[in-house]
């Protein structure tokens, strides 16, 4: 029986002639929107895929199937490409590693890419660096996550240490007893823990930015990321300031989005998402709380709100390639998210839903991702901009909102919220 692997819908033909092939690994729609401005930059975009049908495969001419945890495949899959990239932060890093040996352009590099994948390393990595960080501590016991309750007076927050997302594999325990319990649960199932401390959250920031292998740096303005039940439901870009203490931890987390990026040697895009919260004298700071070295969600609304998008830029990135102005074309955009109802998928046709959404909002633009409906799933976005000269007014940022929040929840539901038909 063949060690090679089964990869049948690869098309190495479809190529563009004397152009830059960029491998990416993983299938959902971070990949099918950099398959999209891979094509405005004339490169070609490979594919591994787990599914033919998978968000960004409907999309790429060059799809190869397997399974990301078999070296034989991810190293079929990055054969003679300029560089290898990712969607996800899944793929083991001695794979990365043997390719980078074997000479393969992999962009970020596992040794930045750790940071990604692990909470308590990237934690033990940003400490080390002075970045701010809330109390945190490993926990191998049910003693452990007991002494962690009683050194925060139970403001204890419980993590996964690989592979949450969207609010998945946190917890929030609500006494003593039940942190003891829920660790011995977690720890049984072989689940890797940590715990922080909660903070006193006011608001939560995005800080994105771009760095390519020499060193050129490039960041977007900062956004206001809100969140829903765990999962990212508008992005407000830029993050609004009310006085000038929310001004300062902006400018903070600006710098250091762009220093984080340099220390820990990121490739690529690098969102670094923040907690604003108070401190003791009830000033406004700001604490990391994950980092994800790809585009990420809360950069969607820069395809429609500035010169580069977050995917071209990431694309230039890995390759070495000047970075592109990220200057704004507008004052303001909002990106709502498109979730799936949990009360289920309408009757109504989603095309005649964008219709209808066009109808209202001729300037709302939609990103769908080729998604079946399901509960809570992210199925695409919907970015709207205020109008050229138009000022970020607190009441015209708010009315932007809610009418991004409006065209998602049409999408959503089929139905106007705001006039109950």
């Amino acid at each position: 029986m063949s060690d090679e692997p089964d990869l049948h819908l690869s098309r190495p033909e479809a190529h563009a002639p004397g152009m830059p092939l960029v491998t990416v690994i993983g299938d959902g729609q971070l990949a099918r929107m950099m398959q999209q401005s891979g094509i405005g930059l004339g490169l070609t975009v490979r594919l591994l895929a787990g599914s033919g049908g998978s968000s960004a495969a409907q999309a790429t001419g060059d799809v190869w199937l397997g399974d990301y945890t078999d070296e034989n495949v991810v190293r079929a899959v990055s054969d003679g490409a300029d560089a290898v990239t990712f969607d996800h932060e899944h793929v083991p890093n001695r794979f990365l590693e043997d390719l980078i040996a074997a000479g393969v352009n992999v962009q970020p590099r596992p040794s930045a890419l750790i940071n990604a994948q692990d909470k308590l390393v990237m934690r033990r990595r940003l400490r080390e660096l002075g970045a701010p960080v809330p109390p945190f501590a490993e926990i191998l016991s049910v003693a452990d996550g007991e002494g962690f309750w009683d050194a925060t007076d139970g403001a204890v927050c419980l993590k996964t240490r690989r592979g949450g997302y969207d609010g998945k594999g946190v917890w929030f325990p609500a006494t003593r007893r039940e942190t003891a319990s829920l660790v011995a649960e977690l720890l049984d199932r072989g689940v890797p823990l940590m715990a922080e401390k909660k903070v006193r959250l006011v608001r939560e920031l995005s800080a994105m930015v771009a760095r390519t292998p020499s060193g050129q740096t490039e960041s977007w303005p900062v956004v206001e990321s809100v969140q829903r039940d765990g999962v990212c439901s508008l992005a407000v870009a830029p993050a609004p300031v009310a006085t000038d203490g929310q001004a300062r931890v902006v400018a903070q987390a600006h710098t250091l989005a762009r220093d984080i990026a340099a220390e820990l040697g990121v490739t690529g895009v690098l969102a670094v998402e923040l907690f604003e919260t108070l401190d003791e004298a009830g000033e406004p700071e700001i604490i990391v709380n994950e980092l994800a070295m790809r585009p990420h969600n809360t950069g969607h609304w820069t395809q429609d709100g500035c010169v580069t998008s977050q995917f071209e830029q990431h694309l230039r990135a890995v390759l070495d390639r000047p970075l592109g102005s990220t200057a704004m074309t507008s004052t303001t955009t909002v990106m709502a998210n498109i979730l799936g109802d949990p009360d289920g998928d309408p009757e109504m046709p989603t095309a005649r839903r964008m219709d209808e959404v066009w109808r209202r909002y001729p300037t709302a633009k939609i990103h769908l991702y080729g998604k079946q409906w399901r509960p809570g799933r992210k199925i695409g976005h919907v970015n709207i901009s205020l109008p050229t000269g138009t000022a970020a007014t607190p009441v015209n940022v708010e009315n932007l909102r809610r009418d991004a929040e409006l065209a998602a929840g049409f999408l959503v539901t089929a139905t106007w919220k705001d006039r109950g038909e």
